[in-house]
């Protein structure tokens, strides 16, 4: 999601008055807007504006004192349906702006006396109505009380009516409103997309409405509790088609203003958020199929994507991901159809709005010649993580943004059941290991970390809301929810969810509503014990932050747990109910054999079946299904290396994953020592399976980003050579001197980490493979010989190993790529260069939207900054205009964390840390949004790098010198 504009107050000289008491339809809004607009200039500055009214008095913003001055809506008010009409130009005015116009009403129950309406509206520029911004009637022959003033409030985004007397409990009102807004490029509300096409530009209106936009295109009530009813109109030029959430019903062509055009009305929705409302114009086409319950199912993309049938992955999979979860779920699809759609311009990878899913291109169209087979796998979860919501999200949703987590964490566990469904031979229930546990581990494992379920007085304005779109909500939910799932068993996991959607279908929930249907699921099954509540058991995981490291001696059988954190110095300001202790489900083996699940209820316990000696062997947490680290006794350490040098398949893939990421973040945490864990790789060099080297190569990642700047990159280097040899031998074996492709489908990721680290490394022949492909290609651009699973890689290090006459030819091959996920490949590799000239221009390009699209600039930036060339000159870079880059790309912007925490994650020295807290003072004034806990996450994470390095350099470079000899 990218940057939020204010309307320019030159929308409003360039356009007439809308005539309030002529046509109340959309024509009128096509025309007359000058006059009024005059009078009315929407909202401005920093404060309030109005028509004629008085602005909203000023208050202290650290103690509001008006209903306004507060983020959340009153409950007095709520809305149960709304009728709209949207008409966007996709054609820009005399003054060269992009606007959209537009009716509304929506209709709303008195709960509770008042004398104020209070509705969410931002950067609208509204009708004056005798002096008001709207107009309110009462239904069922009630009588509305006058509007006496009305006004904007920017800070709140609020628009605020003061009525002469009280509204009546229980009757209904329609507020109308008429309204102008800005059909910007900023990737919020409805917004503009823009591409070329056969030399043509084109564009796209469309809208992104999570969390807080829908308040860009219509005044509304926008919050996730205050679900409704939408009867949605489009009016559009006749060459284009308009989407929202419901199928068309009836279209009527009209002339306006001289403009032909045609109305598509919808079906209205199910009752549900404002945030899941979606409509889109543009000429995109589609491909479709119908399953057996007259279902629609399409998928839409540019013509060109179309027509070569970039959609049929898509397509194919989507109708067997919906039936598995109607199954799973035991619901049905509520709705008469389900869209999904590619655009060129989006920021987030997919959103999940009810019946008209969007996407970026690179989550929705695969290529079958040009696509690799990551493309082909990413495609297939997002799909099944956006199909996940249709039912938890969607038909149940969270009653406030601090319960985000259930939303989020739901669908990123189960979207590997629906991928799995669709693509059973891939084996990607192994994969949420990877790219979710340990992936969330690193930053849950920080004392500035939060837990999944934050207090609701804890997230208030959008930057707040923004911020929780983290990897604790997706990541750590998808762990927690993951671990439940195991230890209820996955048909009382799934009867109790059940049981949740069918009760709270088409309402709002708090995530307790969920652990009561669990339960009531566990007291159904008389089989199952568990020893205390689902509420008792889950609400450790969710309301403290962190997770435990348990320690089990297997000379004793004692075992004790203790909350983990990466710089057991740091102090924990947020204190836990709990204690930081949990109760912990602990699958394990002994030697090899399965034993009954055991927990651990306090801190500190015994069991003496734990307790071995001789060759035998414990291993907890089997398969990784719990949300824990795992220590153990010296001893039982190598005798699991041991294992791992004799016979590493005696453990399935996830748990030699598990003892390495464990090995290395304990040895982080000063728990057990740094040499320990570096023993962990040792066997890699027997191993050919992606998911243990993949957990390697990202720990030793972390010493590479520690001291590739230092004498003991040199060790590391020769250390990683030796280890990856073999493997890079493997696969040019089994792919006949890299003429055909490996057979199995993490086989094909891991020989993408063989090449990668073996041209690293300066493995014989690997350079000259690569620069072999990369000049046969210069040679001949229409006809490119690199396969598609090796190109993120070949592309980078041909860059990196080349010069300007490479970056070039990349970077035209950039512009002219028609595959959203090639042009992906290529951005990246840009960032490769070696030369600190090429890295500052293309810098400069980032902020440049004719180069690089809006939402790509803040992953390019951080591109640069993973090369240890770029690292200065993006830091630099960002710093130097932070407050542009903040102001049009990251407030609001849930993704522009990651701009922080990827431009900081080689700091580890006190010059950086001074650094890095001089930028945080000098920002102070200007914020840093929805970044806010990531600036407090990197100054954590460098003040724990600058002991780490204190501490073990010379340790580690000793290590790596020995044993790369």
């Amino acid at each position: 999601m990218g940057k939020v504009y204010y309307i320019s107050k030159n929308v409003g000289l360039g356009l007439l008055a809308l005539a309030a008491i002529a046509l109340a339809t959309i024509i009128a809004l096509s025309i007359a807007y000058d006059k009024e607009r005059a009078k009315n200039r929407g909202t401005s500055g920093d404060g309030a504006a109005d028509s004629t009214s008085v602005p909203s008095p000023s208050t202290t913003p650290s103690t509001p004192k008006e209903p306004w001055d507060h983020y959340r809506l009153p409950k007095s008010l709520i809305p149960f349906s709304y009728n709209i009409t949207l008409w966007p130009r996709l054609k820009p005015n005399a003054n060269g702006l992009y606007v959209f116009t537009g009716h509304s009403s929506v209709h709303f129950r008195c709960e509770k006396e008042t004398d104020l309406i209070i509705i969410h509206c931002n950067k609208l520029n509204l009708t004056s109505f005798d002096g008001h911004l709207a107009k309110l009637t009462a239904l069922a022959g009630a009588t509305a009380p006058a509007i006496l003033k009305s006004w904007l409030v920017v800070k709140t985004e609020f628009l605020v009516l003061q009525l002469s007397s009280r509204l009546t409990v229980g009757v209904t009102y329609a507020l109308y409103t008429e309204f102008l807004g800005e059909l910007a490029d900023d990737l919020e509300g409805f917004y503009r997309s823009e591409y070329t096409e056969d030399g043509v530009k084109k564009v796209v209106a469309t809208s992104q409405m999570q969390a807080t936009y829908a308040r860009k295109a219509f005044p509304c009530f926008d919050e996730p509790a205050m679900k409704a009813i939408f009867n949605v109109d489009i009016i559009h030029d006749r060459d284009t088609v308009a989407l929202s959430n419901g199928r068309d019903i009836a279209s009527e062509d009209s002339v306006i203003d001289g403009v032909a055009v045609r109305k598509t009305t919808f079906e209205p929705t199910k009752r549900m958020s404002t945030y899941l409302l979606a409509f889109i114009v543009s000429d995109f086409i589609s491909i479709q199929s119908t399953q057996s319950d007259n279902l629609l199912i399409r998928i839409w993309a540019r013509r060109k994507a179309i027509n070569d049938r970039h959609g049929e992955y898509a397509l194919n999979v989507t109708g067997p991901i919906l039936q598995f979860y109607e199954r799973y779920y035991n619901a049905r699809y509520p709705l008469s159809k389900s869209d999904q759609i590619a655009l060129p311009d989006f920021h987030a990878g997919a959103m999940e709005n009810w019946g008209l899913v969007t996407y970026s291109e690179t989550s929705l169209l695969y290529d079958p010649v040009m696509s690799s087979t990551g493309n082909k796998e990413r495609i297939n979860s997002v799909i099944a993580h956006e199909l996940a919501h249709m039912w938890f999200g969607n038909l149940v949703t969270v009653q406030w943004w601090n319960d985000l987590w259930l939303n989020e964490g739901f669908a990123s566990y189960v979207e590997y059941l629906g991928a799995d469904y669709a693509e059973p031979t891939w084996n990607i229930k192994d994969q949420i290991i990877l790219y979710d546990v340990h992936r969330v581990f690193a930053v849950d494992a920080l004392a500035s970390s939060h837990p999944l379920s934050r207090k609701e007085d804890e997230v208030n304005d959008p930057s707040q809301i923004s911020e929780m779109f983290s990897s604790i909500s997706y990541n750590k939910g998808a762990a927690v929810l993951r671990m439940l799932s195991e230890f209820l068993t996955e048909p009382v996991f799934a009867r109790g969810l059940s049981s949740y959607l069918n009760t709270f279908a088409f309402s709002n929930t708090v995530y307790t509503d969920l652990w009561n249907h669990l339960q009531q699921a566990v007291e159904d099954t008389p089989s199952l014990h568990i020893p205390h509540t689902v509420h008792d058991i889950m609400n450790r995981w969710t309301l403290q932050m962190g997770f435990p490291v348990v320690t089990v001696d297997t000379r004793t059988g004692s075992i004790t747990q203790k909350h983990f954190l990466l710089d057991p110095d740091s102090v924990v300001e947020r204190p836990s109910e709990f204690n930081y202790s949990w109760y912990v489900p602990i699958k394990w083996m002994k030697t090899g054999v399965e034993q009954q699940q055991y927990w651990l209820l306090q801190k500190t316990d015994t069991n003496s079946e734990m307790r071995v000696s001789g060759s035998d062997w414990v291993l907890l947490n089997t398969n990784v299904s719990g949300y824990f680290r795992v220590n153990y006794d010296l001893d039982n350490w190598d005798r699991l290396l041991s294992l791992l040098n004799n016979n590493h398949q005696a453990l399935s893939v996830g748990n030699r994953a598990q003892i390495i990421d464990d090995a290395f973040n304990l040895a982080r945490a000063k728990i057990i020592n740094t040499t320990l864990a570096l023993r962990t790789t040792k066997y890699l060099s027997k191993d050919r399976d992606f998911i243990p080297w993949e957990s390697a190569l990202r720990n030793l990642n972390y010493y590479i980003l520690m001291f590739d700047r230092t004498e003991v990159y040199g060790a590391i280097q020769a250390y990683l050579k030796k280890q990856i040899q073999p493997l890079f031998e493997h696969f040019k074996e089994i792919t006949a001197n890299w003429t055909k492709d490996p057979t199995g489908h993490t086989d094909q990721y891991n020989q993408v980490n063989a090449i990668g680290i073996a041209c690293k490394t300066n493995v014989k022949g690997c350079r000259e493979l690569i620069k072999g492909w990369f000049r046969q290609w210069m040679e001949n651009p229409q006809h490119n010989p690199i396969h598609p699973n090796l190109k993120g890689t070949v592309y980078c290090h041909a860059i990196a190993n080349g010069g300007v006459e490479e970056w070039d030819f990349a970077w035209a091959m950039f512009k002219n790529a028609t595959l959203a996920s090639e042009g992906a490949r290529l951005r990246s590799a840009l960032a490769c260069a070696k030369a600190p000239w090429l890295l500052n221009r293309y810098l400069e390009y980032t902020l440049d939207p004719t180069k690089i699209r809006k939402q790509d600039t803040t992953s390019t930036i951080q591109a640069i900054a993973r090369n240890v060339v770029g690292l200065p000159l993006a830091w630099n870079f960002v710093r130097a205009r932070w407050n542009y880059i903040f102001q049009h790309y990251g407030k609001g912007s849930f993704s522009f964390a990651g701009l922080i925490s990827g431009i900081t994650w080689r700091f580890s020295t006190d010059f950086e840390l001074q650094e890095l807290k001089k930028f945080k003072e000098d920002n102070i004034h200007a914020g840093f949004g929805s970044g806010t806990l990531a600036i407090e996450q990197a100054i954590e994470k460098t003040v724990a790098n600058i002991k780490w390095v204190n501490e073990n350099k010379a340790h580690v470079l000793k290590w790596f010198t020995e044993e790369s000899t």
